[in-house]
């Protein structure tokens, strides 16, 4: 029987283990009501048979003691809910109603007993679509890489579905790794690998991050149990076109900029919604970056990503960069210290440390001491970054079309997480905070003025690029993972 079962890999255990829980949560806005009549034949006969971790669930082997896949029957009214609200009601009712379920789906634990993905089908309208479908997947099945490119191979090119979806051309950031995150082998001597590591600024980051939090501010309550308690999620939207044109001013990259705004905009919160006793923004905070440590050349079919020696595989490959906020100043500076330090921790070998640290772990002290120590790493920072592509041409699903997209993580133990993903012309950002502790509608507006104070500071600029580019060096960049 046992030989029937898939091995778990390494950081699909850690991912599972008691002290972390994480889900991807996709939203899909279509803009004409949704019939689930036409989605149910494309979730068993199109989603379910992509990969098999859809309809398997994790059991513990009786011989080894191990963490292994079990394949098991899906019964799909198991995974595809969808909620009654009160009818006749107005749309300002019905988002309200969106917006309470979708934070109540998010700190719900999955079943153990069945596969750990959900979709939800919300068929009232809301002031940003007809209907929408919500994707809930745990992330032990994998990444937002891995989600994406599943999704993607169910998604039509609306005006041609003969024709493939296309993407922002952009260029790898990173030299492929081969050995990163596979969980294959050991990497060496441990005390030849902490000589290395401590050795790095960054890996004396990591080691003090045990040790060293964040301060308690206006975006961080700290304390036990943070992912546990009630959270919401709003979207706001940037033009491509106008973020393409900081950019082309400041001669930086889109992730420069983006990055920018984010940080700017957080400081500018914290300024604003600052107590008496506390400092003036300069409290010490710092974003978890969430990097994808694949050779990046755009997404493959899952049919090519299962395959054992894909070049990009399924499941998990990402790694953190930790970010410290700069301190509120002029928005320009905000872009150029954000930028030297993303482009510091990605030459100081960060990826290939941080994925050896948690290998590291794993082996000498198992899945449930790296689970620990990725909660805790996540717990003492204040934010999670994180970044994906989406197609440039407008997209449907079993004859929906879709009209946004975004994603957002549930259960880091953290009271502020921010992703964001490009569709069409426009980059989304999707804002998830501690309910009752952030500000929501607060937040969304320093953001927004953050961008827009940036997008007057680089049109008033008097930089030549000369100027600019003798301390730098830049590259055109299209939107991509941070």
């Amino acid at each position: 029987m046992e030989d029937e079962l898939e091995p778990m890999s390494p950081t699909a255990q850690y991912l599972k283990s008691s002290s972390l829980s994480l889900a991807i949560i996709g939203v899909l806005e279509s803009e004409t009501p949704i019939d689930d009549s036409m989605l149910m034949p494309f979730i068993k006969d199109d989603f379910l048979p992509l990969n098999s971790r859809f309809s398997s669930v994790v059991v513990i082997t009786k011989n080894e003691g191990t963490r292994k896949w079990k394949k098991v029957e899906v019964n799909l009214n198991d995974h595809v809910k969808i909620p009654i609200f009160p009818s006749g009601m107005s749309i300002e009712y019905y988002d309200k109603c969106f917006t309470e379920y979708l934070s109540q789906i998010g700190t719900q634990q999955f079943p153990q007993n069945k596969p750990f993905w959900e979709i939800h089908i919300i068929k009232y309208p809301t002031k940003n679509a007809a209907g929408n479908i919500i994707f809930k997947l745990h992330h032990s099945l994998g990444d937002g890489y891995s989600f994406m490119s599943a999704l993607l191979s169910c998604l039509k090119r609306t005006e041609n579905p003969l024709l493939p979806l296309s993407f922002p051309s952009r260029q790898s950031n990173s030299r492929p790794n081969n050995n990163i995150n596979r969980g294959d082998g050991s990497f060496g001597s441990v005390s030849k690998f902490l000589t290395k590591l401590l050795g790095t600024d960054f890996g004396w980051n990591i080691f003090m991050s045990h040790l060293i939090e964040d301060d308690k501010s206006s975006i961080r309550s700290g304390g036990d149990g943070v992912e546990f308690r009630s959270f919401v999620t709003s979207t706001i939207t940037f033009s491509m076109d106008q973020i393409q044109e900081i950019k082309s001013r400041l001669q930086v990259t889109i992730n420069d900029v983006i990055t920018g705004v984010i940080f700017f905009g957080t400081r500018i919160y914290m300024q604003e919604s600052r107590n008496t006793n506390e400092k003036s923004g300069e409290e010490k905070c710092t974003a978890l970056v969430l990097l994808n440590t694949r050779e990046m050349g755009g997404y493959k079919p899952v049919k090519e990503m299962i395959k054992e020696d894909a070049k990009m595989p399924w499941g998990n490959r990402l790694t953190f960069l930790p970010i410290p906020l700069p301190k509120l100043e002029n928005p320009i500076e905000i872009i150029k210290k954000a930028r030297e330090k993303i482009k510091k921790q990605r030459k100081s070998n960060t990826v290939n440390v941080t994925s050896q640290l948690l290998q590291l772990i794993g082996e000498v002290r198992g899945p449930e001491a790296t689970g620990n120590y990725i909660h805790k790493l996540l717990k003492n920072a204040s934010m999670t970054i994180s970044n994906m592509i989406g197609p440039v041409e407008k997209m449907e699903l079993a004859s929906h079309p879709i009209k946004g997209l975004y994603w957002t993580l549930s259960g880091p133990p953290q009271s502020l997480t921010i992703t964001m993903v490009s569709y069409l012309k426009n980059l989304r950002v999707a804002i998830t905070v501690e309910k009752n502790f952030i500000d929501l509608d607060k937040f969304k507006s320093c953001i927004y003025h953050a961008f827009n104070e940036i997008s007057r500071a680089a049109l008033d600029s008097r930089m030549s690029k000369q100027q600019v580019s003798k301390n730098h060096t830049f590259r055109n960049e299209a939107p991509s993972r941070l």
